[in-house]
């Protein structure tokens, strides 16, 4: 039985609405906000990568590529290794929305925070702290550990999605 009853991920779920709402009143979507954080973290990538790591199809990525490109957010090179592909690139712009997205989480979970008392929000991100740190730990060894778990059936019971 999940204890957390999934209230981390449903915390999240919900400062990223809100994110997302607030990105869209700057033009720019989750599928965008994807790519180009894609592009962000991978300078030089191709679009057939993007569209590899992405799982989308070719139209989808030219019109998402195209569309960061028009809105200022990446910009493309000539592939020197291939002609007929191109090296994307985010632009300072995009730089920018990335840390204006973490400005507007931030602000969402200082809210939420902003009621605790400051004993009980230091002791909540020690352990959220701890909680984090083990699961960038599995994630770098392959989530063996989890998908064991999975694998014997832990959390078949889960309902609430």
């Amino acid at each position: 039985m999940d204890a957390t009853e999934r209230k981390m991920t449903k915390t999240a779920r919900e400062v990223s609405k809100f994110t997302v709402q607030t990105m869209k009143e700057d033009g720019i979507g989750t599928a965008e906000f994807d790519f180009f954080h894609l592009v962000r973290h991978n300078p030089g990538i191709t679009q057939a990568a993007v569209r590899e790591q992405l799982k989308i199809d070719k139209g989808a990525a030219a019109r998402r590529a195209a569309s960061l490109e028009s809105k200022g957010y990446l910009y493309r090179k000539p592939n020197p290794a291939d002609g007929r592909s191109q090296l994307l690139y985010a632009t300072e712009k995009a730089e920018q929305l990335k840390n204006s997205k973490a400005v507007i989480e931030t602000v969402f979970y200082e809210w939420l925070l902003a009621e605790l008392p400051e004993e009980e929000k230091e002791a909540f991100c020690k352990t959220l702290d701890t909680l984090y740190r083990r699961s960038k730990q599995e994630q770098r060894a392959g989530f063996v550990n989890v998908a064991k778990c999975v694998e014997e059936g832990a959390g078949e019971d889960e309902t609430d999605i």
